[in-house]
């Protein structure tokens, strides 16, 4: 019952345990499911809490239901993200910088109130709980302690991860250079420095939380929400939530989800994503697990200049009036007539990202593409807009990602009620 009530509820846009603990009195549908029983919100909130890893079984399960009902066969996929904001303001953020700002001053007010302590003049001010004082004082202290210690983690797996990448972008750099036997022009790359920096911040109410761009300008705390979508159905199959603001490294987890998926459901043979997926490894990855990618290697005007668009469109002669044209004796053979343009072969011998946009380049490749944005993105649409899912309930990575798997049931759910009417 409690499944049940979280799913429709979910479905219609009812996500907080106060709002569906008061539809339990008030809408004869969530009455139905609930058998006039009135759980508190309470107990609605800590059964969602506590059986978010069970509900990730249940999202395969729906999508073999949808196979079985005719409404799924896997092919061809959607992959994109959008963010969603966390339960958490980011007016409750601490940067490196003003940590230790806050830090220094703090310690200078805890040594003054132990002199002040030991004082006559600490004595004589009656209204000041010195004691009190110092001890708030230092539980601050402690708190900005571990909040640098989070942000010396991640500064130092982002300067592990910054420095792979260095030295991968060097050795490239020389064996050019090897190859061509002189120097190449250019900056050379810049090797990362380690530590915090000034900016690096953490949020004190969601500490797995990060600051992230939003579409139509400024920041907020948010989770980026990743989705996989068959193209076919418009069905969710693969979903997980990343602390990464950019898409690059979201290709592998996505994979990973997608390599869940039951065998009869069928098997991903081709994937379009955006320009913000793009990179050499995203593609190899693509074509390790046999997936053909068509990412976007960078923005694609919406109108192109007219000598590309005239070099594109096939040249058709021009038609000739029969009336004008002289008799053909008999014994002459009619002229053959001309073949379609075929699509071009993508080249022998070329690297995998130079093989895809070359593939991009072609007819289908463009319709194919095209059909991302009536995909995937229409789903995030529904979901933030029709649904009026903004922002998660729960916070840390673990919860939010198992209410991000709700949500996609939800929709799924929606959905596959469209898809057999």
């Amino acid at each position: 019952m409690m499944l049940a009530l979280l799913f429709y509820c979910y479905a219609t846009g009812n996500f907080s345990s106060r709002g569906i603990e008061q539809a339990t009195y008030e809408l004869i549908p969530v009455i139905f499911i609930t058998g006039n029983t009135h759980p508190d919100h309470n107990s609605i909130n800590t059964f969602r809490k506590r059986f978010l890893a069970e509900m990730e079984g249940m999202f395969l399960q729906i999508l073999l239901v949808a196979h079985l009902l005719g409404v799924l066969k896997v092919g061809t996929i959607s992959i994109d993200g959008t963010k969603v904001k966390a339960n958490a303001g980011k007016h409750k953020a601490l940067s490196w910088g003003h940590a230790n700002k806050i830090e220094a001053q703090l310690q200078a007010e805890v040594e003054k109130l132990l002199a002040l302590a030991g004082s006559a003049e600490g004595r004589a001010v009656n209204d000041l709980d010195i004691p009190e004082e110092l001890e708030r004082r230092q539980e601050r202290l402690a708190r900005i302690a571990q909040a640098k210690a989070e942000l010396e983690r991640r500064a130092q797996e982002r300067y592990e991860r910054e420095r792979a990448e260095y030295e991968a972008k060097l050795a490239e750099r020389q064996a050019k250079e090897a190859a061509r036997g002189r120097k190449l022009g250019g900056k050379k790359p810049k090797e990362p420095e380690p530590g915090p920096r000034d900016k690096d911040q953490i949020n004190l109410t969601d500490e797995e939380s990060r600051i992230m761009p939003v579409s139509g300008g400024g920041f907020e705390q948010s989770y980026n929400a990743q989705a996989s979508v068959d193209m076919e159905s418009l069905l969710v199959i693969g979903h997980h939530v990343s602390q990464q603001p950019n898409d690059k490294q979201e290709i592998v987890p996505a994979l990973d989800e997608l390599e869940q998926l039951p065998e009869a459901l069928g098997k991903v043979d081709k994937a379009a994503a955006d320009t913000g997926y793009f990179s050499q490894a995203n593609v190899e990855q693509f074509e390790q697990a046999g997936i053909t990618p068509y990412i976007a290697s960078g923005r694609q005007a919406h109108y192109g200049a007219l000598d590309e668009r005239l070099e594109e469109a096939m040249e058709i002669p021009p038609a000739v009036e029969t009336s004008a044209m002289p008799e053909i004796p008999p014994a002459v053979e009619p002229p053959p007539a001309m073949e379609p343009p075929q699509t071009p072969e993508t080249p022998n011998g070329a690297e995998r990202v130079t093989a895809m946009r070359h593939r991009m380049k072609t007819e289908a490749g463009k319709a194919l593409y095209a059909k991302r944005k009536s995909t995937v993105e229409p789903v995030f649409g529904i979901i933030k807009h029709v649904m009026g899912f903004r922002q998660f309930m729960l916070r840390g990575l673990e919860a939010v990602s198992g209410e991000w798997n709700l949500v996609c049931i939800a929709f799924n759910l929606k959905r596959m009620y469209a898809l057999t009417q």
